[in-house]
């Protein structure tokens, strides 16, 4: 064997550990999530990473939240309630368990499942209100993919909190149910209803 042969099999062995040491929750590879929709390639990041936390590093500079990883994004929207403000470890936990659900549930990937229920849940269309001398006109707008992933979180995060709020259900199996039923695009799950009813508005007012 020669010495290039020997470099390069050690260099696969190194990239082989790097991409094991990468893996979210060190169990979901996020080399094999395909992102379907093009609008929102972008705007998704599935980038590497074991644990879902950039310590604030991107919060100080606008638009930046598109380079953070999308698992991070949905932890970080589930946090914004009177009883999970600043809880992130209690977070991560409640995703972490999600996503053992949804692969015990559909034996497939919870990140390419969670990007699938982002793409059916972003409203392509919104409704914006124009003044002409004094009187409101709706006018209906194409939304911008950046908007789509926020209005798609922010659905999904008030729905599994609508239905886990005092009720005897775990928020884990909440979460799960949520995004399976968003992946398959359920009309019945708050969060595709949501985003029904603002493209009907939308619609209306073409």
């Amino acid at each position: 064997m020669t010495d290039a042969e020997i470099a390069a099999g050690t260099a696969a062995e190194k990239s082989g550990e790097a991409r094991a040491a990468h893996l979210l929750f060190n169990k979901w590879d996020l080399s094999e999530v395909e992102i379907k929709d093009p609008g929102l390639v972008r705007y998704v990041n599935i980038h590497s990473m074991i644990v879902p936390h950039s310590c604030g590093k991107l919060a100080g500079t606008q638009f930046a939240k598109s380079e953070m990883l999308i698992v991070e994004r949905l932890i970080n929207k589930l946090m914004q309630t009177e009883h999970n403000t600043g809880k992130k470890e209690l977070v991560i936990r409640i995703v972490k368990d999600a996503f053992e659900i949804i692969h015990k549930k559909t034996k497939r990937n919870p990140v390419e499942v969670l990007v699938e229920a982002m793409a059916n849940t972003g409203p392509r269309e919104e409704s914006v209100r124009l003044k002409y001398g004094g009187i409101n006109v709706p006018k209906s707008v194409d939304t911008a993919p950046q908007r789509r992933v926020d209005s798609a979180l922010t659905f999904i995060a008030r729905g599994v909190r609508n239905a886990s709020h005092k009720k005897k259900k775990p928020v884990a199996a909440v979460l799960a149910d949520e995004l399976i039923a968003a992946a398959g695009g359920d009309s019945r799950c708050y969060s595709v209803s949501k985003k029904e009813e603002r493209e009907r508005v939308a619609k209306s007012a073409r």
